[in-house]
């Protein structure tokens, strides 16, 4: 299921552990495609906690409590981890991660916490969602076989990669729009995985970020740039990356774009998606200039000039993922759209 698909499910299933509808969720996929990150973005909506549980760094002890003597009984003392309204608050996320990388021994000490939300006499406070997330058996992480009886606990969503979904992240969290420029350019190495091969670097939605953090790091460096992005996402990747960095001097004039001057669209595909990143950076940063109609409305002329119409109506698209619908107001919105009517995109 696409990322912004399960962060609907997310959403829906938090709100619902207020009213006795939720059900425990279990997210499955390989390293790197943002599981945990959409359980935050969640909790971060909402200004609620996460408390995230590695339950394969524990033994069963740790999850049940350490007994103790009360008079003639034995009673448990609960884990200071686990939610608790007075510390944590009454709504919030247990995120059990890495749940797949658990031996038996522990994850029989959570079939009860996620059901039935509760260990012994402690309870999981109303309110408080149960979110989990672990690799797949292919993926050559170190996992086990979820028991059956722990697998009926969940509802179970695979997440898949969606280069939009992640566009649309990543402008929302200032990625390097040279990064989003190459990964439209180059979609299928949004992710790249092999476990056959067993990588210890690879392009996955999370490694492109690393790689945003290090063109920050090391641009001005350009022996050290090759081989930092390819530290990040593997050597042919951050090869590629380098020589598409390189070669964005030979970019048209983007200032003159925004200024509704007539700017040639460049040949070379890869400076036409490096140019549309880039226009769709100008108009995220116009939203707090005084001309940003003007701006939003330059752009999309330039849209229009493309000599394959797709391109424009992919930089028109990432602007309105960028900026939402103040584009609609433009009025060369509308006389784009009519140009393009027969191929635009809709999500």
């Amino acid at each position: 299921m696409r990322p912004a698909q399960l962060l609907t499910v997310l959403e829906r299933e938090f709100q619902a552990a207020s009213n006795d509808l939720h059900t425990p969720v279990m997210l499955w996929g390989p390293p790197g495609v943002g599981k945990s990150q959409m359980v935050a973005q969640v909790a971060g909506r909402h200004g609620m906690p996460v408390i995230d549980i590695r339950l394969s760094q524990m033994e069963p002890s740790d999850l049940r409590g350490i007994p103790f003597r009360v008079d003639n009984q034995v009673e448990w003392a609960v884990p200071a981890m686990l939610p608790d309204r007075e510390r944590h608050g009454e709504q919030g996320i247990l995120f059990l991660d890495e749940i797949t990388s658990v031996p038996p021994s522990v994850s029989a000490a959570a079939y009860q916490l996620i059901l039935d939300r509760r260990l012994g006499a402690y309870e999981v406070p109303d309110g408080w969602a149960i979110f989990a997330a672990g690799n797949r058996q292919g993926d050559r992480g170190v996992t086990y076989t979820m028991p059956a009886p722990l697998a009926n606990r969940f509802s179970h969503f695979e997440v898949d990669v969606n280069l939009d979904d992640w566009v649309h992240w990543a402008w929302a969290n200032g990625i390097d729009e040279r990064v989003i420029a190459f990964l439209r350019f180059r979609p299928e190495l949004l992710f790249e995985f092999d476990p056959a091969h067993n990588p210890v670097a690879f392009p996955s939605p999370r490694s492109w970020e690393f790689s945003h953090r290090a063109l920050q790091k090391f641009g001005d460096v350009q022996d050290l740039l090759t081989g930092a992005l390819q530290a990040c996402v593997g050597p042919a990747a951050g090869i590629e990356l380098a020589a598409f960095v390189e070669n964005l001097d030979q970019l048209p004039d983007i200032d003159a774009i925004v200024r509704g001057e007539k700017v040639r669209v460049p040949k070379e595909p890869d400076l036409q998606y490096a140019v549309a990143a880039a226009l769709v950076g100008r108009a995220i940063r116009a939203q707090k200039e005084v001309d940003t109609e003007a701006t939003y409305g330059n752009i999309i002329e330039y849209a229009a000039s493309f000599p394959q119409r797709e391109m424009g109506v992919m930089l028109v698209s990432d602007m309105y993922r960028a900026i939402g619908q103040d584009i609609f107001s433009v009025p060369q919105f509308s006389r784009w759209a009519n140009i393009v009517a027969d191929v635009m995109l809709y999500d």
